[in-house]
């Protein structure tokens, strides 16, 4: 059982015993009651937010595998102002990632698309339009918006996108029941370099990622911003991001290299 699924468990049982407390005894204050309401709305509130808990669904935020290497991830393209960029730098240093596309944006840009394809890198989902409040849509619209994009994808590389990461990170009970309609699995990140924050500067994303950087990571960087207003922190730091992994021995792999143990191309 999850930390996440711990938790709600715990706090379902608080609930039901204050709620018992009260009902058996005539005397009881209603407050208890109350504040285990409370405690199980922000229960529920945290498990969405943070992805980690998996709360609601199993979630691949780290690899367990024990080799030097780590996953790197880029949200929120293709962008024809940055995502070529990306691509020259990853190939520069012979790494590999996975790009969680919007399909919008997808639609919008395919040779981009079929750029990141061609040089062996994985493209997964990232939603049609980075609609934030998805995880509160009905389960239909979640499909439905996962459909689409995978369609879009599946159309222009030949092959259809098995991974997920929710705009925001954002995993709900919808999101779990949309994915498990897909047979998708859910990704999220254990190194998170807050590149996509505008004003956000290279040097510091290199020194919040290298400091954080193990064996096993999963790192959220971004190719794009959401608008395309500006770009991205992490695509000027990626050269020295590249450069120390090399350094120190870590190869830089798919999610889906990390997961399964497949050898890099």
């Amino acid at each position: 059982m999850s930390a996440g699924r711990a938790l709600l468990a715990a706090s379902i049982i608080a609930g039901c015993a204050a709620v018992a407390w009260v009902l058996l005894s005539a005397t009881a204050p209603v407050w208890p009651v109350i504040a285990a309401l409370l405690t199980f709305a922000g229960v529920l509130l945290a498990g969405v937010m943070n992805p980690r808990l998996a709360m609601f669904a199993p979630i691949v935020c780290r690899s367990a595998s024990g080799r030097p290497e780590v996953a790197l991830t880029f949200d929120d393209g293709p962008s024809p102002l940055s995502t070529r960029k990306v691509l020259a730098e990853l190939s520069r240093f012979g790494a590999h990632a996975t790009f969680f596309v919007l399909g919008a944006k997808a639609e919008k840009h395919p040779d981009l698309v079929k750029a990141i394809h061609a040089a062996g890198h994985e493209i997964g989902l990232h939603g049609f339009t980075h609609d934030r409040l998805l995880s509160l849509r009905h389960p239909s619209e979640i499909v439905s918006d996962l459909e689409r994009a995978r369609s879009v994808v599946e159309s222009l590389t030949g092959e259809r996108p098995r991974l997920f990461r929710p705009p925001i990170g954002h995993v709900s009970p919808r999101t779990a029941v949309a994915v498990r309609r897909l047979g998708l699995t859910l990704v999220g990140w254990s190194v998170r370099a807050r590149d996509g924050l505008r004003g956000t500067t290279a040097a510091v994303v290199a020194k919040r990622m290298l400091s954080r950087l193990a064996p096993g990571a999963i790192v959220l960087l971004h190719d794009a911003s959401e608008h395309e207003d500006f770009e991205p922190a992490g695509v000027a730091a990626l050269a020295e991001i590249l450069a120390e992994t090399n350094r120190r021995g870590v190869a830089c792999v798919t999610v889906s290299q990390a997961m399964t143990g497949a050898p890099r191309a």
